[in-house]
């Protein structure tokens, strides 16, 4: 196979923010270079997350330049190099060039350089340190694009070496040869990740948090996390899952064939649940070490608190729209997709409900607080309690009983309540 010298350039690489920043960058005669996943990106026809680029010039010269033209420069990396450039609309991260000087397995010293090669063998995984030029022209160190070419992820160089500079690597491991690994993973690489399970305390459970719903949210993650369970890595950053590959994988295709015409990508916590097993306990304690925010929290929890879902309720139709009355809307599909997969109930009806349950109105109980007050009830948790008791009596009517019908209920309970709790 003939791999290309360059690649035509694509729209963001000409695009207005891109090419002022281009000139003010070159301003002083440098070479400016595009570098890692946009190239890799560019390269495979898919429209890169963000836009990095590298430059000879150290990062004093790079705000100097950014200044000049009237550029905003943030210096949100300064020590290791990086700048980001604030084109409107669009952000670029700027960084010089560099080789390590010292690391400990999570944060490394650096020393700024003017060598394209050294900069690329400083780098993680070979696809990874691909650089273009303005016009495409591509420029490769350690022969990314054979790789790229052959679905094969693998570390520059030493393995171990580039393992033990930043164990977050592992898991990037893992995630890079699900999104663009084809066949079985690099043997090397696999060694060096499997090897360094112990040393992943050492990482925040911010980063592993971050890196770990990235794997959780690719369509292959059942095979990527399968591989981490085979190399001792998921035991060491997720010890609470009880995973299992095929369940997980009969849940997303589930979640693909809801979301399929929609715009929205299937959420990630339905699959981490899942390997929690529906055990809020283990959730409470993965939050804690993983740095959960309160929104993710309260939506794990959610979802672990979810009631048994059975075949039952779903073929009945008012047993099934009670469920989704008491659930709503997205824990009824949650709930069912969850079942589904551990099959419990049968795939093909929980794709129907769940699509159906996106749509559904929810009815709305005719009586308020206002009328257990108006019935004779001293404010307090007996109109509450009473107004949880009817509105329940009229979701097992199937919605059915209008106002006047919930109000002559009310009255029923009136004359069967004691006179001291009036």
């Amino acid at each position: 196979m003939t791999l290309p010298d360059s690649i035509p350039p694509v729209d963001w690489m000409t695009a207005a923010p891109t090419r002022s920043l281009l000139a003010a960058l070159g301003a002083g005669g440098a070479p400016v270079r595009f570098v890692g996943g946009c190239v890799r990106d560019a390269i495979l026809g898919l429209r890169p997350a963000d836009i990095d680029l590298a430059t000879p010039e150290t990062p004093e010269v790079v705000i100097r330049r950014l200044q000049k033209a009237k550029l905003k420069a943030v210096p949100t990396g300064i020590d290791h190099g990086t700048v980001t450039a604030v084109v409107p609309p669009a952000t670029f991260q700027v960084t010089t060039l560099r080789r390590d000087v010292a690391t400990d397995g999570r944060h490394a010293t650096v020393a700024f350089g003017t060598d394209w090669a050294e900069d690329a063998a400083r780098r993680d995984f070979t696809i990874n340190a691909l650089y273009a030029d303005a016009d495409g022209r591509l420029y490769d160190y350690t022969d990314g694009r054979a790789d790229l070419a052959a679905g094969l992820v693998r570390f520059i160089g030493d393995p171990a070496a580039r393992v033990a500079e930043d164990y977050l690597r592992v898991l990037r491991f893992f995630r890079f040869h699900a999104r663009f690994g084809r066949g079985a993973p690099d043997a090397a690489s696999l060694a060096a990740c499997a090897a360094a399970a112990d040393r992943l305390d050492r990482l925040s459970g911010e980063r592993i948090r971050d890196e770990l719903l990235k794997i959780l949210g690719l369509p292959n993650a059942a095979d990527a996390l399968l591989l981490m369970q085979q190399s001792g890595v998921l035991a060491a950053v997720l010890p609470e899952a009880r995973f299992d590959a095929a369940t997980l994988g009969r849940l997303i295709t589930l979640q693909t064939a809801v979301a399929a015409g929609s715009q929205a990508e299937p959420e990630v916590w339905p699959r981490l649940a899942l390997l929690l097993a529906g055990d809020s306990a283990a959730g409470m304690a993965m939050g804690d070490r993983l740095r959960l925010s309160n929104a993710q929290r309260l939506r794990l929890e959610g979802l672990l608190s979810l009631p048994p879902i059975d075949a039952a309720m779903l073929q009945d139709e008012s047993a099934f729209r009670l469920m989704l009355y008491r659930l709503g809307a997205e824990r009824c599909r949650d709930g069912i997709l969850l079942a589904a997969s551990r099959q419990q109930v049968d795939g093909d009806l929980a794709v129907a409900r769940s699509i159906a349950s996106t749509t559904w109105q929810r009815p709305v109980f005719p009586l308020r607080g206002a009328d257990i007050l108006a019935a004779g009830f001293a404010p307090g948790p007996t109109v509450s309690a009473l107004l949880n008791e009817l509105e329940s009596w009229w979701a097992d009517e199937g919605f059915r009983p209008n106002r006047e019908a919930c109000l002559q209920r009310l009255g029923d309970r009136v004359r069967l309540t004691p006179e001291d709790e009036g």
